[in-house]
């Protein structure tokens, strides 16, 4: 048997975040971004959805062989590139265009056989400082990729922005043109926008355009707003019901008697917590979402249990909780719990079992 807690997925909602990033950037091809099992959405039946996309990015050779494996003939970038000449030549054999970030890479290309053919893309580092050669060579590398015989002409040229969350941020500005100026002349297709970026930054718009956290309706902005940048919430994550109970006045509940109730007040046990990817550091306070009415999480976070508070709300045994979705934004959730949209989706979306619509 499966455990209780639910992530319902809303598939028009997919495909209604992507429409949203062709309509920002209408001259960008969208390079999908569908790692980490597509953010906790499921990898496969993402792709699915969103079958219409002019590609997909994910993380490893493992990720783009599942897909090729599922049959999906779309170009498929590969953003930590290659580590071997084993995925070296996987990434050959399935047509996959590999990231070039660092120097192992290219001494792994001089050791492979000239049968080995790549498309490839060259990162260029700007200033996140994680992956990528440095931008001040760029000349230099787009001329030896150019020319060595693994490599399928013309590899692209592309970075990443590390504040474009931010819009005040000047950092991307001296990002782009750090970019500009070093790939001046060189003719090759170009990616550089992430969500943020796409929605924040038309000067990101080149020929491929690479959205992530947008397609799964989260804002991609610091104190951001999904429904502001016209985004739809994609899962939906809700839990039952399991006990009713009424709390004296002066009692607390939970680990550590963490919250002490001020007055006599009705609670309802929700099967659900860290193990199911709910963060276990959301407070008291949290909001929740149940018969049309918000009400709030009491006491600590359990491995499988929440306690919230019904004093307000009508609510029988079996009812079922959201805790982020259509109602509540996961954008608040991951405020409140002191953390990223981003790492409650994987979590929760990794463990709960999904329910597609």
């Amino acid at each position: 048997m499966k455990r209780s807690a639910r992530a319902i997925i809303d598939s028009s909602a997919l495909r209604h975040n992507l429409a949203r990033c062709r309509e920002v950037a209408p001259n960008s091809l969208a390079m999908t971004v569908i790692k980490a099992n597509a953010y906790g959405h499921n990898m496969l039946k993402t792709a699915e959805t969103l079958s219409h996309a002019n590609g997909f990015a994910v993380s490893c050779i493992q990720e783009a062989m599942e897909l090729r494996q599922a049959r999906f003939i779309h170009p498929i970038l590969v953003l930590q590139g290659f580590n071997s000449l084993q995925t070296l030549k996987a990434a050959a054999e399935h047509r996959l265009r590999v990231v070039i970030h660092d120097r192992y890479q290219l001494d792994l290309l001089d050791s492979a056989p000239a049968s080995i053919k790549v498309d490839a893309a060259l990162k260029l580092d700007t200033g996140m400082h994680r992956l990528g050669l440095p931008i001040e060579q760029a000349s230099n590398l787009f001329e030896q990729l150019s020319k060595h015989s693994n490599i399928k002409p013309t590899p692209w040229l592309m970075t990443h922005m590390a504040c474009a969350d931010e819009p005040e941020n000047p950092h991307t500005q001296q990002q782009l043109e750090r970019f500009a100026k070093y790939t001046a002349g060189l003719q090759a297709p170009r990616s550089i926008g992430n969500s943020a970026s796409i929605l924040g930054w038309p000067q990101t718009h080149v020929n491929w355009v690479r959205p992530g956290i947008m397609l799964y309706g989260s804002s991609p902005f610091v104190n951001g707003n999904h429904k502001g940048d016209d985004l739809q919430p994609v899962m939906t994550l809700t839990a039952p019901i399991i006990a009713i109970h009424t709390i004296a006045k002066g009692e607390s509940i939970g680990y550590g008697a963490s919250w002490t109730c001020a007055e006599d007040t009705r609670t309802g046990v929700v099967a659900i917590g860290y193990a199911d990817g709910y963060p276990r550091h959301a407070p008291s306070g949290t909001p929740v979402w149940i018969n049309g009415k918000e009400t709030r999480i009491l006491g600590r976070v359990s491995m499988d249990m929440i306690v919230i508070d019904l004093t307000t709300v009508e609510a029988r045994i079996g009812d079922q909780v959201e805790l982020w979705g259509k109602h509540l934004s996961v954008d608040r959730i991951a405020k409140a719990a002191g953390t990223i949209s981003y790492e409650l989706l994987c979590n929760a979306g990794n463990l709960c079992q999904h329910e597609y619509q």
